[in-house]
């Protein structure tokens, strides 16, 4: 017999979860672990809407397990740690991110890349090593293993700060991992949404020379006034495509829409890199001359280990930068996603769980 979200954990918890490709979310009272030795649980404040959250609760990749609640940008103060927990204690500001699990002991592991360990848990819609289902940060409290909870930065803001767990690492890691974190560095950043501007405000604090990619021409202002790009192209433009040949180091491409490459590639110097960090749908269509003629690398990235993540958020707590939010209750969701799939924000919503999620009205 199935055993229910409710009654598989000792822990009553609450949150919003889909239920079928509809991907609409209604309350859910579901189940988390008690605490193990090694666990830190805490109430969760903040949470961010990711566009991979639309992606999954419509099961648009696939592998959606209904019923799923979401949410991998999570922020909270701790309320009990496990008798071997040695970073953190009660009172504690804390993050969850992409991930709450790895096997701690492959390759990715032992190098602080966890997110390319091959058992890794995500933070929610996955198999946990106990064989139940992970839920996220849709929720009033989580419980992780301490490795996997990151140590808030106490001047870092907690809501627009929280969508850096995702958006924030997802940019940050290429930038530096590809060596793109140089003062001077020509970067190009393709796409001004949630993962784009974010891209924007690391670059900037690296000390590159920032050239913003976009199909939409009223972006110009945003991306030069608002977030002190040095450059914009209309990439719809093949004048302002044409004269941007040959002279950038490196470019995060962060769009998830289908899109032609041949065009970025060409925008870069000889031995350039182009990285890409969001998900088109279909194959992307590159020439192999596109490549072999400059000695350009097509590279991709995701997200990063828990070190890089605990650094990019020290980072970004001392150079300022945060998200651009649009703090919303839980009770919204469902319109903000809708806003989502039209790009009706600017540019990452975050929900204020604490102050919306009530346990009274949440029914399983």
């Amino acid at each position: 017999m199935t055993t229910s979200p409710e009654s598989e954990h000792p822990i009553k918890a609450y949150g919003y979860a889909a239920r079928d490709t509809s991907g609409l979310l209604s309350p859910l009272t579901f189940s988390r672990r008690a605490t193990g030795e090694k666990d830190v649980r805490f109430k969760v404040l903040y949470c961010g809407i990711c566009h991979s959250d639309l992606h999954v609760v419509k099961n648009e990749w696939g592998f959606t397990k209904y019923p799923i609640t979401p949410g991998h940008e999570i922020v909270g103060v701790v309320t009990e740690v496990g008798s071997k927990v040695e970073k953190f204690k009660i009172g504690d500001k804390v993050g969850v991110g992409c991930l709450v699990g790895s096997c701690r002991s492959c390759q990715g592991c032992v190098t602080d890349y966890e997110q390319y360990c091959p058992k890794n848990v995500a933070t929610y819609g996955t198999p946990s090593y106990d064989g139940t289902q992970t839920y996220g940060g849709y929720s009033d409290h989580m419980v992780a293993d301490e490795h996997f909870v990151l140590r808030w930065p106490e001047n870092l803001p907690l809501d627009a700060g929280a969508p850096l767990l995702c958006a924030g690492i997802t940019t940050y890691s290429p930038l530096r991992y590809f060596g793109l974190d140089k003062p001077g560095t020509k970067v190009g950043v393709v796409g001004l949404g949630g993962l784009g501007h974010v891209a924007v405000k690391m670059a900037k604090a690296f000390g590159a020379e920032v050239t913003v990619f976009s199909t939409t021409p009223a972006k110009e202002k945003e991306a030069i006034e608002g977030l002190k790009a040095d450059h914009f192209i209309n990439s719809k433009d093949e004048h302002q495509m044409q004269a941007a040949r040959g002279t950038l180091d490196g470019i995060i491409d962060t769009v998830s829409g289908n899109h032609p490459i041949a065009p970025l590639l060409n925008a870069l110097t000889p031995h350039g890199k182009l990285v890409l960090v969001g998900l088109p749908e279909k194959p992307l269509d590159v020439s192999a001359f596109s490549l072999i003629m400059g000695r350009k690398t097509l590279a991709g990235s995701s997200i990063g280990g828990l070190k890089e993540t605990q650094e990019m958020l020290d980072f970004a707590a001392k150079h300022g930068i945060t998200a651009d939010i649009e703090i919303i209750p839980i009770d919204y969701v469902n319109t903000a996603m809708e806003r989502l799939v039209k790009s009706d924000v600017r540019y990452r919503f975050v929900i204020d769980v604490a102050n919306s999620i009530k346990a009274e009205k949440v029914d399983s």
